[in-house]
């Protein structure tokens, strides 16, 4: 994307005006729908019989499948940690006691300086992760539905107005509020994009152009499903009866919003998880308390994450992930 392309408020970001932009209008309204947002998602979630944790910050590794981004290096008395691109290992080795659980996590993921500006790539950034024992993909993916539709309508319910002031339109919404959200395979949306003209490859994750381009065809949030082996995390379950194609997926929003949820089953399985390890790259030393987990025997799952401030721009209408962050941090960019 140009600088011409990029939209008028992100091209005019400059991170030294920090003061002028936390009394910024949208900011303040912005704000506003992510304490709804965080409200309705707790409420939801307390419904179900979740028990929410604070998550880890710093760990010996983190997840190393966050999509061309790099993690921090910290060190931790003599130690090198990492911070947490995202907390999944935790989450899976939370199932011991905890079999319903969800995080409001923090992550830090170093992103490459041209993804400034995509509008939707931040340093620093929110999740709503997620994650069940003995659950399959299915359970997860109406668990992240339903937490979507519950969220927007408590918006809706407690903030019309800060809608209306942004000038988000409420009709947006109303065909998610309807009914299900729709499903395609990543095969599907990639025969999709091609036939369309775009030149998605079939091995790899759906690319940004052609989310922005599904997302745009859509008018409501729907589901990928399916996306073929070595596009994902080495814990990511593949399907056995489909060899070669993993049981995970993404939400996406309409309207040009783009992705909003990432998951899938878990590999529960030490001997395969290992495997799975070597064949990423990975090498399984460096996961050696997550690997004695495993051996000892953790629950079958699946979980998610929901990227917060994509959640909140999606219910704004606005530009970019900036905006909805009181204190952004871009790619590329050192700011305070």
């Amino acid at each position: 994307m140009s600088q011409q392309e990029q939209p008028a408020a992100l091209a005019g970001f400059r991170p030294d005006g920090l003061g002028e932009h936390l009394v910024a209008e949208t900011t303040v309204a912005a704000m506003r729908v992510q304490q709804e947002a965080l409200y309705g998602a707790r409420d939801y979630f307390r419904g179900l019989g979740f028990t929410e944790l604070l998550p880890p910050m710093i760990g010996p590794v983190t997840d190393p499948g966050a999509r061309g981004a790099k993690a921090l290096d910290v060190d931790f008395y003599g130690h090198p940690y990492k911070l947490m691109t995202s907390a999944i290992f935790y989450k899976q080795a939370s199932l011991k006691g905890f079999p319903k659980l969800f995080y409001i996590a923090p992550n830090i993921r170093v992103e490459p300086p041209e993804t400034a500006a995509t509008g939707r790539h931040l340093v620093e950034f929110h999740q709503i992760d997620v994650e069940i024992a003995g659950a399959s993909r299915e359970d997860a993916m109406d668990t992240a539905a339903g937490l979507l539709t519950h969220v927007v309508r408590h918006v809706l319910d407690t903030v019309p107005d800060v809608l209306d002031g942004l000038g988000r339109d409420r009709l947006a919404f109303a065909e998610l509020l309807a009914g299900k959200f729709d499903r395609v395979t990543h095969t599907e949306a990639v025969h999709r994009l091609r036939d369309g003209g775009h030149p998605q490859s079939p091995d790899a994750e759906i690319d940004w152009a052609g989310e922005r381009i599904l997302s745009m065809e859509a008018d409501r949030p729907f589901f990928i499903t399916d996306y073929p082996k070595g596009s994902r995390g080495f814990y990511d379950s593949e399907d056995p009866a489909d060899p070669g194609v993993l049981r995970n997926f993404d939400m996406i929003a309409h309207g040009g919003f783009g992705e909003l949820v990432s998951g899938s089953e878990r590999e529960a399985d030490y001997a395969t998880i290992v495997t799975r390890m070597r064949e990423s790259g990975e090498n399984p030393a460096k996961y050696d308390w997550y690997l004695r987990l495993m051996r000892e025997g953790l629950p079958a799952s699946a979980g998610f994450g929901m990227g917060l401030q994509r959640l909140v721009r999606f219910l704004t209408g606005l530009d970019a992930l900036w905006q909805v962050s009181a204190y952004p941090k871009l790619p590329g960019t050192v700011s305070p």
